[in-house]
């Protein structure tokens, strides 16, 4: 038995298959509803009277949030389980959409964006739970079509948004329809066949103490709660490991303290860690992909005097590509034999001079053929660095992981739109021209870094092994 398979969560027949399916479906209806939301917000902020400078400060009430919640967030996923955290993310969220249904004054508005801002994380425990259910060479291929699915929601969400404004009370209307859609997101969760998970956890030969197998004094664990799927145990000795396959439920209802304290030596021990320098490209090419669309509109009606509406359909052509560019990360990841820094690495190339084509490009047809494969290289580049974070990371912290990553994501979202506003004192092609420059260093950053990487996921599978011993 490979060392992938052997890591891997035990569905009955079909299980798994149903899981992964209906997490499919959470992340289009989630991403549907948030984005039918999402193009509303600045004008209904404005009609309850705020100016711009207060509209501006509300903005950024969410990301601000996002960004301390994230990791924290996904790292309780990695404690308490992705059931029950899924659960709790995806009722509250509908809580602050609702709330958001009955916003007619600007306090009420803020108070609506503060528990969507604190526990919007139901994408990224969906990531978390979904690295759990496969293996580490399905994972590309899966986390591919889950993002293609999350993708298409987020393109069709602001058409029905768009039809629900043109009615009295449309934003109220488009505000209960995304809470109920996260409602039912949450029954769906509910009814997934968790039951039928089962880990497989291994124990070697030098030692008899379950305790140093996996946490909470015991060997193996029921899925039943989602965590700690891809666990990898070091194997010592030749003639033999054993495995013991056990049915248990993990209780939800462990000591807050016990999960402050998990969660906090989670965080400790990832930002601690040698896993910096996917961090820093994470960021550098978040803000590079974040400036090249913060002026689009108003570069191409200055460059090239295209309507809105022409470079609307644009924007969706882009925004289509980029969805079905998540169905050619598992055929791509194939090709390159599963060296996912050699993929990261030329996506992030082909990116750099994408952007910069854009920046330089003298017609409209070459904005559309950059835009043909802008789409597909950023798609492919951001399934390359999470599927990296969880290699040298190791996937029992996944979602301390993944929260970290959109941590530093939410970082950009604040960075973007301060360094696009100087740029455009400059010139149009001013903030695609920085984007290059930050593209620029990620390249640089990974000529010198990848080769440091081999073996360095294995120290820190270890720190993190440690971590869950000690709890």
């Amino acid at each position: 038995m490979s060392d992938h398979t052997r890591g891997t969560l035990f569905l009955k027949p079909g299980g798994r298959r149903r899981i992964i399916y209906c997490i499919y479906v959470v992340g289009f209806m989630d991403l549907f509803g948030v984005s039918m939301i999402i193009p509303l917000l600045s004008h209904h902020v404005k009609s309850l009277g705020a100016s711009p400078t207060v509209a501006g400060i509300v903005g950024s009430t969410y990301g601000i949030l996002q960004f301390f919640s994230s990791t924290i967030v996904g790292s309780w996923s990695d404690v308490v389980g992705r059931r029950d955290s899924l659960l709790t993310c995806l009722l509250i969220s509908a809580f602050g959409y609702s709330l958001l249904g009955t916003s007619t004054s600007i306090a009420l508005f803020v108070l609506a964006r503060i528990p969507v801002g604190l526990f919007k994380h139901s994408l990224s425990i969906c990531r978390a739970l979904l690295s759990d259910l496969v293996s580490e060479s399905e994972r590309p291929l899966v986390m591919g079509h889950y993002n293609a699915a999350s993708s298409v929601g987020f393109i069709l969400g602001p058409v029905v948004g768009g039809y629900l404004t043109e009615h009295e009370g449309g934003f109220y209307m488009s505000a209960f329809t995304c809470a109920s859609i996260f409602v039912l997101n949450a029954g769906l969760v509910w009814m997934l066949p968790w039951d039928e998970t089962l880990i497989q956890c291994r124990e070697t030969n030098s030692s008899n103490n379950p305790r140093n197998c996996c946490h909470d004094n015991h060997c193996n664990k029921s899925a039943q709660n989602g965590s700690h799927a891809n666990r990898k145990h070091t194997l010592t000795g030749e003639t033999g490991a054993r495995k013991r396959l056990q049915w248990r439920q993990v209780s939800p209802l462990r000591p807050v303290w016990r999960q402050l304290t998990s969660v906090g030596t989670r965080i400790r021990v990832v930002f601690s860690s040698d896993m910096w320098d996917l961090f820093l490209v994470r960021l550098l090419m978040g803000v590079a992909i974040m400036l090249y669309y913060s002026n689009f509109s108003l570069a191409m009606e200055e460059r090239f005097s295209l309507k809105p509406k022409t470079t609307g359909y644009l924007i969706s052509y882009s925004s289509l590509l980029g969805a079905l560019a998540g169905f050619l990360v598992g055929p791509v990841t194939q090709l390159y034999r599963r060296n996912m820094a050699a993929l990261l690495l030329h996506s992030t190339i082909l990116t750099c001079s994408l952007i910069f084509l854009y920046a330089a490009a003298p017609s409209v047809w070459q904005v559309l053929l950059t835009s043909t494969f802008f789409a597909i290289s950023t798609t492919i580049g951001r399934t390359c660095i999470t599927d990296l974070e969880l290699q040298k990371g190791g996937v029992q912290a996944s979602g301390t992981l993944i929260g970290a990553g959109q941590s530093v994501t939410a970082v950009g979202r604040v960075l973007a739109p301060l360094l696009s506003g100087l740029a455009q004192e400059f010139s149009p092609c001013g903030p695609p021209s920085l984007g290059v420059v930050l593209a620029l260093a990620a390249v640089a950053l990974l000529l010198v870094r990848i080769p440091k990487w081999d073996g360095a996921g294995t120290s820190k599978a270890a720190g993190l092994e440690k971590t869950r011993k000690s709890e």
